[in-house]
């Protein structure tokens, strides 16, 4: 089942980030017309007529714009007489980006978004474009299983068009675990023991690139999750629960535990994720918590083969008899209210449940398919084996930052980076989020 039911929202909470987001310098978008048909003057990018289509999307690195630029070529093909126009952004301007554009007159027809806390953010705004007619038209219900389209449900009405989602797991360097004589954990204890055996060995156990701050939140999720349970972390989410609980101070310890033996690569927020990745791939470290989409990033960047060179375990069990939790993001698409060109943004969205579509990107990006039309035997071994986890897991719950509303999610995300600094603060820095939770919750 997934955990996809986030909190109602105050309206106060997206006109205070729509502000933020209207004062940053720079974030406004520069649109790309389609490189396969004469896209004209400026002006008449500027002025699009109703053959058009303006997709924004956060798939700005290589892997993501090359991936999303063979979707798009596919819907041309598909529709040729509508010009998309294209604008891939930085995945954390975007953050702030869109709500100020939701907030204008010129809003983006289609858009890319979080399943979960994000798009229930902007639905609450009212500034989403319900898609109801087109599930059931397209018997959608039938393509994608019940925790896939429950991400999709806002206010018991459809929103979202999923196109991948991914796992967040362990990932790591099989060459060194054999080195060491370790093999994938099971447990916690064993977790640690492995990381001992590393340490001993000179290696660090664990890569994390947290300069981006969101990467460091898996290992909180991951905590709660195995720790206090799915049951219980969606209260916090949802700003039930405090940061000072019981439940969430043992989660930070245990993971103090490990930073402060030293199993972590030094300075993690000097780094991003992809260079964690590199540190595994180059045998600096010997794994890093990451989602799915790191085999994509491996595919594209690195001769690391998987269940050759790397491989994968879920995150151990802490407490036996928690129900098991997958983790993870699902991305989509979502139709703004004031779209410009609905009749292009429903083809668009429509065009983007089908499984030839589901299946470029997916394989593209190291994702998985939402959709159950998708022939899992079209993807390796890896892949194919972390579905089948994904469908075991009692549950399938959204990471932190998609999981609670965006200004708690900011502050969450400050705090385990400056955890990831000083974790023996890590008391004063509970303290300072559950303020920010009393603030931004009190309503």
């Amino acid at each position: 089942m997934l955990d996809s039911s986030p909190p109602n929202t105050p309206l106060k909470f997206l006109i205070l980030l729509m502000v933020f987001s209207l004062a940053l310098p720079g974030c406004l978008p520069q649109i790309e017309p389609s490189p396969s048909k004469d896209s004209g003057s400026a002006e008449t990018a500027s002025q699009p007529t109703d053959t058009q289509l303006s997709i924004f999307h956060y798939f700005n690195d290589t892997l993501g714009r090359n991936s999303m630029d063979k979707v798009i070529a596919q819907f041309q093909k598909e529709y040729p007489d509508i010009e998309p126009l294209r604008n891939p952004m930085d995945h954390e301007a975007y953050k702030v980006t869109i709500p100020a554009l939701l907030a204008g007159e010129n809003q983006p027809d289609v858009f890319s978004y979080w399943a979960g806390a994000r798009v229930q953010f902007v639905v609450e705004a009212n500034y989403l474009q319900p898609i109801d007619d087109l599930w059931a038209a397209n018997k959608l219900d039938e393509v994608f299983p019940p925790s896939i389209a429950a991400g999709a449900t806002y206010n018991g009405q459809k929103y979202f068009m999923p196109i991948g989602y991914h796992y967040v797991a362990f990932f790591y360097n099989k060459q060194l675990f054999d080195t060491v004589g370790a093999a994938p954990p099971t447990t916690w204890d064993e977790l640690k023991s492995v990381a001992a055996k590393f340490k001993q060995a000179g290696i660090p156990a664990f890569a994390l690139g947290s300069r981006e701050r969101w990467p460091a939140q898996f290992w909180f999720d991951y905590l709660i999750l195995r720790t206090a349970g799915p049951a219980y972390r969606a209260e916090l989410m949802a700003g039930k629960k405090s940061y000072t609980d019981p439940e969430v101070v043992r989660a930070l310890e245990l993971w103090k535990e490990l930073v402060e033996a030293n199993y972590f690569y030094p300075d993690a927020n000097a780094y991003d994720w992809a260079e964690a990745a590199d540190a595994v791939a180059r045998g600096q470290a010997a794994m890093t918590l990451m989602g799915t989409w790191i085999t994509g990033y491996y595919k594209d960047n690195a001769a690391f083969e998987p269940e050759k060179d790397y491989d994968y375990f879920a995150f151990p069990t802490v407490d036996p008899g928690v129900p098991v939790a997958a983790l993870g993001p699902i991305d989509g698409f979502v139709m703004a209210k004031g779209a410009l060109h609905p009749t292009a943004a429903r083809q668009f969205l429509t065009f983007l449940a089908s499984t030839e579509p589901q299946l470029i990107w997916t394989q593209g990006q190291g994702a998985l398919p939402p959709s159950s039309k998708v022939d899992p035997t079209g993807y390796d071994p890896l892949i194919q084996r972390v579905l089948k986890d994904v469908a075991q897991a009692d549950t399938f719950a959204f990471n932190y930052d998609l999981a609670t509303p965006p200004p708690m999610a900011e502050a969450g995300l400050n705090a385990f980076s400056e955890f990831m600094t000083r974790p023996d603060n890590y008391m004063n820095i509970l303290q300072k989020t559950e303020d920010s939770r009393l603030e931004l919750f009190k309503q």
